[in-house]
């Protein structure tokens, strides 16, 4: 098997380097931010596609990462942090979704990377590794400099993280958008999703917005205390890149969808590793 180098340690970068574990390759993992450093332990991760593109691949691998979230939910092995909850989606009424705990998601992922023999490296890199069989590009929205390519941009979500409410539902309304999505410990109120913004400083006018939309959703809410703020920045792009190109194999462009798409990228970089 190949010695693949996985550029990048958010969802989408762990999640490749699992499968391809799996499949018998060597993986190195290697990323200037670290797994609790990167847009992903921001996210609420209610799994349901969200800016992301093309139509029908979305819906292909939204269905195979549904598939395996609920076997990790249904599993006892690990403090994955994933469970499915029932919850209000404006447009499709009642539905119960995979909810994902990111902070706890992320150590999983990376104690499965390591219990397959994978590594992970904090390395800030110029330019794709230039070394190894084979480099998957799971750069996010580092692909601009990786990947040369512009068409990647920042869409900046924020969000308000609240405790002191018992909460085992969550709730969307794609107007804003506004969600609502309880952690084990706490709650994710968003968000914003303002294209090509940079700056990770919250704004605290747009705190109070985000948590007025969130008390109309769920009225508990009022009664929260607000443990921080916080600014992550999504990957955009008008359609996923998953495909190789000589040694390198891009996965990248995913949206507000990372936690989404994973695992049904994933199994297509496997495919297209060989």
């Amino acid at each position: 098997m190949s010695r693949v180098i996985v550029v990048g340690a958010g969802v989408v970068g762990l999640t490749v380097a699992v499968r391809l574990l799996e499949a018998g390759h060597r993986v190195d993992v290697v990323a200037r931010d670290l797994p609790l450093e990167t847009t992903s332990v921001v996210a609420a991760a209610l799994v349901h596609p969200y800016r992301a593109g093309p139509v029908d691949l979305v819906e292909r691998w939204t269905a195979r990462s549904e598939a395996v979230f609920a076997e990790i939910a249904a599993s006892a092995g690990g403090d994955h942090g994933v469970r499915l909850l029932p919850g209000h989606d404006a447009e499709r009424g009642e539905v119960t979704a995979p909810v994902v705990d990111m902070p706890y998601y992320l150590r999983w992922l990376v104690a499965g990377v390591e219990a397959l023999g994978g590594t992970l490296t904090r390395l800030n890199l110029g330019a794709l590794p230039a070394h190894g069989d084979l480099v998957v590009n799971c750069s996010g929205l580092g692909a601009r400099l990786l990947g040369d390519d512009r068409s990647v941009v920042p869409v900046a979500g924020q969000v308000v993280v609240v405790d002191g409410v018992a909460l085992d539902r969550w709730a969307l309304d794609g107007r804003g958008p506004t969600y609502v999505v309880p952690r084990r410990d706490e709650i994710v109120v968003g968000g914003t999703a303002d294209e090509g913004e940079w700056s990770r400083t919250p704004s605290p006018e747009v705190a109070q917005e985000l948590l007025r939309r969130a008390s109309r959703l769920v009225p508990e809410l009022a009664e929260a205390r607000v443990v921080r703020h916080k600014v992550g920045l999504r990957p955009g792009r008008p359609a996923v890149r998953l495909e190789r190109v000589g040694r390198v194999v891009h996965c990248y462009g995913h949206g507000g969808a990372g936690v989404t798409l994973s695992w049904g990228c994933a199994d297509d970089v496997v495919d297209v590793v060989g």
